[in-house]
């Protein structure tokens, strides 16, 4: 399976029955609970559209975290899927996000760590993501809390 197909994968699989602002609250405090016990220096954001339901910044973080929480997010609303998904595509076309997205890049960031909360049934209503490792291992620590929230 292709690095494209696994993230394409994992967005049809991760996906919520329904998404409160207390399943904002608890998904994040789930993720930071995960990240504390691994001693992650991360930020941690949870959104439905432009609403910001939870945002948290672990030790080791700086302001810089939460711009790029802003931008991945952004990246995720625009096209409907994983901030890292959008980077891989352009990555597989032989181009890069910053180079042909025709996008401004102080508002946009298409690296991994932040994923689209999508409701079955409903579609797309917000993103969860985090920021503060490398873009692969922020994306694998969403994929894998996420998985592990869903199916508790």
């Amino acid at each position: 399976m292709s690095l494209l197909d696994e993230l394409a994968e994992q967005e049809a699989r991760l996906v919520f029955r329904s998404f409160t602002n207390e399943d904002a609250l608890a998904l994040g405090l789930f993720l930071v609970d995960a990240a504390s016990v691994q001693g992650l220096p991360i930020a941690v954001s949870v959104r439905r559209g432009q609403q910001r339901l939870f945002h948290v910044a672990l030790a080791g973080t700086s302001a810089d975290n939460d711009e790029w929480l802003d931008r991945k997010s952004r990246v995720v609303d625009r096209y409907g899927r994983s901030s890292f998904r959008v980077g891989e595509t352009f990555r597989a076309r032989g181009s890069t996000f910053e180079a042909d997205s025709r996008l401004d890049l102080d508002r946009y960031a298409a690296h991994g760590g932040a994923f689209p909360v999508v409701v079955t049934g409903v579609g797309l209503v917000g993103t969860v993501g985090v920021s503060g490792l490398p873009q692969a291992d922020d994306h694998a620590f969403v994929v894998t809390q996420l998985d592990l929230f869903l199916n508790r």
